[in-house]
Formats: C-alpha cells, sequence, structure tokens
C-alpha cells in the first residue's frame, strides 16, 4: 500500500459531477486542481448503507475543505453510469459538490493497494495529498466501518500549520513547542 511520503499515482477517470450525462462524463487527472491540496476517499459499493453516510457528509463539509485550499474525490470501483444511477436515486447524493471518480478498471485502487483481498473492491481509504502530488496522510478502514470526515479535515488542517500537533488538537488551539 502506498503512504506517507510517497507521490500519489498518475490516473485517468471518468467523473460523475452532475444529475445527467447530456454533458458527458468528464475525466479527472491528477493534473486537474493544480495547486490545491487533495482529498481521495475510497468507498467500496454503490447502493450501500454506509457508503452514502460517509458521501453526505463529504458533502455537508465540501465548503470547509474548499477554505482550507482542498479539493474532495470520491472513488470506488462502480462505473461511471452506476454513479449517475445511485445519485439520482439517493437523495443525500443528489447535490454533492465534489466528482464521482470512477475506478472501474481498478487501476488507481491497485496501484494504491486498497483493495480487498477477496472482495476485490476498495477498502475505505482516505488519502490527503499536499499541492506537489505527496501522500501527507492515510487511513483505512474495514468494509463495516465509516471513517470520520470531521477527522480528516482536522488532519488537513494540521498538515497544513507546518507546526507539531498533539493527540486532539484543533484549529485555534497551542501547537507543541519543541524545547
Amino acid at each position: 500500500m502506498l503512504t506517507i511520503g510517497d507521490q500519489f499515482p498518475s490516473f485517468n477517470l471518468k467523473a460523475v459531477t452532475q444529475n445527467d450525462h447530456s454533458e458527458g462524463f468528464p475525466s479527472v487527472n491528477e493534473q486537474d486542481q493544480s495547486g490545491k491540496w487533495k482529498v481521495f476517499f475510497f468507498w467500496p459499493k454503490d447502493f450501500t448503507f454506509i457508503c452514502p453516510t460517509e458521501l453526505i457528509s463529504f458533502g455537508d463539509l465540501y465548503s470547509e475543505f474548499q477554505k482550507r485550499n482542498a479539493q474532495i474525490y470520491g472513488c470506488s470501483t462502480d462505473s461511471d453510469y452506476v454513479h449517475l444511477a445511485w445519485r439520482n436515486s439517493h437523495p443525500g447524493l443528489a447535490n454533492l459538490p465534489y466528482p464521482m471518480l470512477s475506478d472501474i478498471k481498478r487501476e488507481l485502487s491497485e496501484s494504491l493497494g486498497i483493495l480487498h483481498p477477496s472482495e476485490g473492491v476498495c477498502l475505505r481509504a482516505t488519502y490527503i495529498v499536499d499541492p506537489e502530488g505527496k501522500i501527507r496522510h492515510v487511513s483505512v478502514n474495514d468494509l463495516s466501518v465509516g471513517r470520520n470526515t470531521d477527522e480528516t479535515l482536522r488532519i488537513l488542517d494540521g498538515l497544513q500549520s507546518e507546526e507539531l500537533c498533539g493527540c486532539n488538537w484543533k484549529p485555534g488551539q497551542a501547537h507543541i513547542k519543541a524545547a
């Protein structure tokens, strides 16, 4: 599995960014949103139970990530058409403000090393990538446990502070001073 300090892999994936495909599905690659921090989160399958809670939560915090010059990308191994159908059938997903990426060939997921060994779907992986494309944070949950999006935002704040951030540190609190 790729980890802290590794370069995030190159990719070129179809994205769902709206509720119809009249304009097609745009392609997204690692060079898009150049100069921004990027948060990639992966989920196992569309039309499941834990996954929409995560997608909705990232959508709810989208403006907070934007304030921090960070672009969110959600991704699974489902196709762009499955993403679109799910988005249109689930009221909480209808207005997601970030792209849903389709890694149907599993190229990005395999490059990252986050495919479940027997299920062949993505683990619940989250990557925070700095503007130079370097991985600065990785967390991976088993299929049965959703991630904490507030914690992802807190970690981004800590990374961007470039200071020493103690356990449970929050923005506005003092940083640790090295002696």
